[in-house]
């Protein structure tokens, strides 16, 4: 294992580099620079401009700034924001931790219900609560994350239950520790829904299918024969079978909720990655949109590959010799 985590390791590294490579060609060959929105500040003096471009090199053709990009990156920097004007890196470390709590949430609710939903589904086959729950999935697996998430705050300001958006109230700062964490519990609530109910739809009819072919085979029926109590056979000895495909899905579904979040973010004004990127993009910011890319790079590759251990430990037949 510790072998196979190491290959895996160094396979990312150029995948990373061509993502990066790939984003800073993208960039360049839109029209305009992250220049043009400091020219538009008058107390900035061409001198300033100019220092910029010799100190990352802007003056050279697109490889050589990548190469820059790159150096400077093995150094720990990645650049800086000439929109915010401030280090990326600190941009990236505040933000990031504001989109791990709400992909964090959102994973953990996802779980806890779709497994438990797609078992309940396979235990009725075709009863009248497997097809109610089969109908709420074709329908909410057709429903926009970005649709729901403004649904839910029409019905929120409608009936003032949760904030319309954000994640702090205006008086934070002089709540108590228990109310600074409802506070924010209370605005994690529509954006995690938002994320979550296309993602429990999916996953739900996963585990419903895989459980309905585990329960049919030959060693459940033995089980069943020997006289095991059906609470051991189901979450035994079934589970632990028909969980094994989902437990491949887990690495790229947190990834994806790390990516997918973005509009959601911004429909909730929820201070993460979404929307600074779009920030980003929109001012032709470079450095932190390709320092946001990678960023989404190294999760997913993190995601699959913690995705891969986690089956070897719950399967003992997989072996990555």
């Amino acid at each position: 294992m510790t072998k196979y985590i190491l290959k895996r390791l160094l396979v990312a590294v150029p995948m990373l580099l061509g993502i990066a490579l790939l984003t800073f060609l993208l960039m360049n060959k839109t029209a305009g620079n992250f220049l043009d929105t400091i020219r538009l500040d008058p107390q900035v003096s061409e001198e300033v401009i100019e220092y910029y471009k010799k100190l990352y090199q802007l003056d050279k053709p697109v490889v050589v700034q990548y190469l820059v990009w790159i150096k400077n990156l093995v150094m720990g920097e990645l650049g800086y924001s000439f929109f915010y004007k401030i280090e990326v890196t600190k941009i990236i470390g505040s933000r990031l931790f504001n989109t791990f709590i709400l992909s964090l949430s959102s994973f953990l609710f996802t779980w806890l219900v779709a497994i438990p939903l797609g078992i309940w589904a396979a235990l009725n086959r075709n009863k009248p609560i497997d097809r109610a729950i089969q109908f709420l999935s074709y329908g909410f697996l057709s429903m926009p994350s970005f649709f729901l998430a403004m649904m839910l705050l029409f019905i929120a300001s409608q009936t003032g239950i949760l904030p319309l958006g954000g994640m702090y109230s205006p008086d934070f700062d002089d709540l108590s520790l228990v109310g600074k964490i409802w506070d924010v519990l209370k605005h994690l609530a529509i954006p995690t829904l938002a994320l979550s109910v296309g993602s429990i739809a999916g996953l739900q009819r996963i585990m419903r299918g895989n459980m309905l072919e585990v329960l049919g085979q030959q060693y459940i029926l033995t089980a069943r024969a020997k006289g095991l109590p059906e609470n051991r056979v189901i979450y035994r000895h079934a589970l632990r079978n028909a969980i094994n495909p989902l437990i491949t899905l887990l690495g790229y579904e947190f990834s994806a909720l790390l990516s997918g979040a973005a509009l959601v973010e911004i429909i909730c004004s929820w201070p993460g990655l979404g929307s600074l990127m779009l920030t980003a993009v929109r001012s032709k910011d470079t450095y932190l949109v390709m320092a946001s890319m990678l960023m989404g790079g190294v999760l997913f590759l993190i995601g699959n590959l913690l995705a891969d251990i986690a089956l070897a430990k719950v399967d003992p037949r997989i072996r990555y010799d």
